[in-house]
C-alpha cells in the first residue's frame, strides 16, 4: 500500500466511522440512487428485490470478494465494483442516496452507521447488527439524521406473519398468557467447529482484511468463515439466535407491542469461546401491554433441538409442533405462528367454524424505496428494527452467562450486578475501525 492509499484510508475511516461527513444530502433524482454492500449470497437476493422497483438506480456495488460479483453484474450490468465500502462512500458522496447492507453481521453497524452520518437512507440485513450497543446506537442516529431505514426480516411483510399478527391483535385467542418461540437448527451446525482450525491461503479475490473489518486479526481458513459459516462464530454472527430471532420473535413484538424486556435468563448446551452453543434455552420477562394478561409476559426461545411442550398448543393427535416458529397461549386458546407458515388456531373443536381472513402481503423491499422517495416511514425501520434486535442479543449475552438472570434497566443500557455480563454488551474494535455513539 502506498503513502497516498494509506493516507486516504486513515482518513476516510475516521470521517466515515466516526464524524458526520460534508457529502450532502439526497440527490433531487427522479429515480433513487444506490449503492450495495454485500453482492452474493442473500447480498443477491436483497440488489435483486430492491432493483426490481422502477425508480431504483445502482450506482456501486461494493464487495470485499471481487469473484462474487458475476450474479449481480448480469442482473444489473455496467455498475461500478468497489472493494471498501468507505472508499465507495468517499468517491461517490452526494452520487448516492441509500445503501443497501448485506454482509456478515460484524460489519452492519460500521456500514450503516457510516452511511447514515452521511444522511443516506439505508435497508440493513437482520439481525441489524452484532451488538446491543451497535443497535440502539444505529436508532438513535437514524432518528438524529432523519433517514428511512428497513431491517432486511423480510417476512415482517410476509401475508402468513401479518395474518398472525392481525388475529393476535383483534383478540381472537383473547389477552396473552405467554409465548414460546423456537428453531430446531444448532448454533454452530454449519462448522461443526468449538476453535478455529489451522490457518490456509485466502484466495485471490478475497480481502481478508476488509472482511475483518472491524474484527481482531486472525488468520484466513478455508471453508470456515467465508462464505455463509461465519454466522457460528461468535467474533462474527450471532448463532441461530441472532440468524432467526429478529424473524422468528418478530410478529410476538409487532402483534404485542413489546419494547425492551426487564430480564432475561439462558440454558445452554456446548458452550465454548469461540463458537456459538450448539443447543440453548432463553427465558425473557417483558413488561405487559394491552395486548397481554398481568404485569408481565414470559417469552421463551429455545433452538437446538429443543422445543416447548407440544402440549402447551393443545395440536390433535397425531400432529407436531412446525420445525420453526411460536405459540402464543392466549385466555381463550393457542394460536401456533409457523415461520413462514399460515397461523393455526388451537383447539380445533373450538376454533373449526372459525375463518381465518389472510392478509395481503407487502413487498418489504419495495416498501423501503416507496418510504425514501415519498418521505413517510416503514414499519420495519430501526426504530421498531432496534428494540427487536436489542432483545434478540441480550439473549446471546445470556447464553454466554448461562443460569443468571439478568436484570435489564434499558435506559441506562445496564445489567445492574453483572459486570462480565455488560462487556457483552459492545465489542473492541479493531484500531481505525472504532464505532463512534450515535450523534
Amino acid at each position: 500500500m502506498n503513502t497516498t492509499r494509506r493516507t486516504f484510508l486513515k482518513t476516510s475511516t475516521t470521517a466515515v466511522l466516526g464524524f458526520p461527513a460534508i457529502l450532502g444530502a439526497q440527490n433531487p433524482n427522479s429515480n433513487l440512487q444506490i449503492v450495495g454492500v454485500g453482492c452474493d449470497g442473500k447480498g443477491f437476493s436483497d440488489l435483486k428485490e430492491v432493483g426490481s422497483h422502477a425508480r431504483a438506480k445502482y450506482v456501486g456495488f461494493c464487495d470485499v470478494d471481487s469473484g462474487r460479483f458475476s450474479k449481480i453484474d448480469q442482473m444489473f450490468p455496467g455498475v461500478p465494483h468497489h472493494v471498501d465500502f468507505r472508499e465507495m462512500f468517499s468517491k461517490l458522496g452526494a452520487a448516492f442516496d441509500a445503501v443497501v447492507v448485506s454482509t456478515p453481521d460484524h460489519m452492519h453497524a460500521a456500514i450503516a452507521m457510516a452511511a447514515m452520518r452521511m444522511g443516506k437512507h439505508v435497508y440493513c440485513q437482520k439481525p441489524l447488527t452484532h451488538t446491543v450497543w451497535e443497535a440502539r446506537q444505529l436508532r438513535l442516529q437514524a432518528a438524529k439524521s432523519k433517514v428511512r431505514t428497513q431491517m432486511g426480516n423480510q417476512i415482517h411483510s410476509a401475508s402468513e406473519y401479518r395474518t398472525g399478527v392481525k388475529l393476535l391483535r383483534d383478540g381472537v385467542i383473547g389477552k396473552i398468557l405467554a409465548v414460546h418461540s423456537w428453531q430446531r437448527n444448532g448454533g454452530n451446525g454449519y462448522t461443526k467447529l468449538t476453535a478455529p482450525p489451522a490457518p490456509g491461503i485466502a484466495p485471490e479475490t478475497l480481502n481478508w482484511d476488509l472482511w475483518l473489518g472491524v474484527a481482531p486479526k486472525r488468520e484466513y481458513a478455508p471453508d470456515v468463515y467465508h462464505p455463509f459459516k461465519w454466522r457460528d462464530w461468535q467474533e462474527f454472527g450471532g448463532g441461530t439466535m441472532g440468524d432467526f430471532g429478529c424473524h422468528i420473535l418478530d410478529p410476538v413484538f409487532s402483534a404485542l407491542g413489546l419494547g425492551s424486556p426487564s430480564s432475561v435468563r439462558a440454558e445452554n448446551e456446548g458452550l465454548n469461546e469461540h463458537t456459538w452453543p450448539s443447543a440453548e434455552t432463553v427465558h425473557y420477562v417483558f413488561p405487559g401491554t394491552k395486548y397481554t394478561k398481568g404485569p408481565s409476559l414470559h417469552v421463551t426461545w429455545y433452538d437446538g433441538g429443543r422445543l416447548p411442550d407440544a402440549a402447551l398448543a393443545q395440536l390433535p393427535a397425531g400432529q407436531e409442533l412446525a420445525r420453526a416458529g411460536s405459540i402464543f397461549i392466549g385466555e381463550g386458546g393457542v394460536l401456533m405462528q409457523p415461520h413462514v407458515g399460515m397461523p393455526q388456531l388451537f383447539p380445533v373443536e373450538k376454533f373449526s367454524s372459525f375463518q381465518i381472513e389472510k392478509q395481503p402481503a407487502g413487498n418489504h423491499y419495495h416498501a423501503w424505496v416507496d418510504a425514501v422517495l415519498a418521505g413517510t416511514e416503514t414499519s420495519d425501520n430501526f426504530d421498531y428494527a432496534g428494540p427487536l434486535t436489542e432483545a434478540v442479543l441480550l439473549g446471546n449475552a445470556a447464553t454466554r452467562i448461562p443460569g443468571v438472570t439478568l436484570d435489564w434497566d434499558a435506559a441506562a443500557m445496564r445489567l445492574p450486578g453483572h459486570p462480565e455480563a455488560e462487556r457483552l454488551l459492545r465489542r473492541k474494535y479493531r484500531e481505525g475501525w472504532e464505532i463512534q455513539p450515535a450523534g
